[in-house]
């Protein structure tokens, strides 16, 4: 039998007449006899019968009534069940990561998402233009990514931008250049320098060209590589200079790198975790959203 159908027949062995019973659902007393009716065939029995304008239920109606009781308080504790799971972060949330942000953001993520039972990660590295995340959205939950900060290339509104950090970009330089034993340089001071940048268009590229604009200097870009592993291998061998990202660049031991800010300019990268405005409904994907957001907050805690 149709659970909704008997909690009809319920309400009328609680409120006494059809009228009430359609006040109290909101439909038509057309409707709620209409529902019995069917109930009744359903059942294979009449459980209820005219009485005046109205209907009473019969005996078998009653023990319907009495039998459906347990049913009834069951499924009201599974709705209550279902409604707290509803509010509880539990699956899967898919997230894609620019390979910088997983190497600063990923481990200490996945940390924290290991503290909360019922939900796990999915996470792969992907580096995006752009105009390339809302595509990447449609696949993946959360994306992180990456712009220059005169840049704001989500504004369309049909996605959510969680923001997480800035970070700034700094001129890394071999540890023996003779810029490296200052505080901070100048662009005028690399004009005759050879950089190493990273595809036209990507993030970091739109920065250097920035910088351009903002300066007047035109940089000479001997090679574009995107993975910035092998460009702190370049420079660390002499072979030009580069913007790095100061957080996530690996220059812990100062034996490679020397990372120096530039001198007058402000240059940075802001990150932005990237989700559809239905993803973030989901409990899951807004409690991965926060742990992000504190992961971020740790790393600028710890650069000081």
């Amino acid at each position: 039998m149709d659970v909704r159908r008997l909690r009809i027949l319920r309400e009328l062995a609680d409120r006494g007449s059809v009228t009430a019973v359609a006040a109290a659902l909101n439909f038509t007393p057309s409707a709620v006899s209409q529902q019995l009716k069917v109930l009744s065939r359903e059942a294979g029995i009449a459980l209820t019968v005219p009485d005046g304008r109205g209907l009473r239920l019969t005996e078998a109606g009653e023990a319907v009534v009495a039998g459906s009781e347990d049913v009834l308080a069951a499924l009201g504790r599974l709705d209550e069940t279902l409604a707290g799971l509803r509010e509880r972060p539990l699956g899967t949330v898919r997230v894609a990561l620019f390979p910088s942000a997983a190497r600063l953001l990923l481990s200490g993520l996945l940390r924290r998402a290991a503290a909360h039972d019922g939900l796990s990660l999915s996470c792969r590295d992907r580096d995006l233009r752009p105009e390339e995340v809302p595509a990447a959205a449609a696949e993946a939950d959360i994306v992180v990514t990456h712009h220059d900060e005169r840049l704001d290339p989500f504004t369309g509104g049909r996605l959510q931008v969680r923001p997480l950090l800035r970070e700034p970009l700094d001129v890394a330089l071999p540890t023996r250049h003779p810029l490296a034993a200052r505080a901070e340089v100048g662009l005028d001071d690399l004009v005759d320098e050879g950089w190493i940048g990273v595809g036209v268009g990507w993030p970091v590229d739109d920065v250097l060209r920035s910088l351009a604009l903002v300066t007047g200097t035109r940089p000479r870009v001997v090679q574009r590589i995107n993975d910035f592993s092998v460009t702190e291998e370049l420079v660390a061998a002499g072979h030009g200079v580069a913007l790095l990202p100061r957080y996530s660049t690996d220059h812990r031991d100062g034996a490679r790198l020397a990372l120096r800010p530039l001198a007058g300019v402000r240059a940075a990268r802001l990150v932005h975790a990237v989700a559809r405005a239905e993803t973030v409904e989901r409990p899951a994907v807004r409690l991965v959203l926060d742990e992000l957001a504190a992961e971020a907050d740790a790393v600028r805690f710890r650069a000081g």
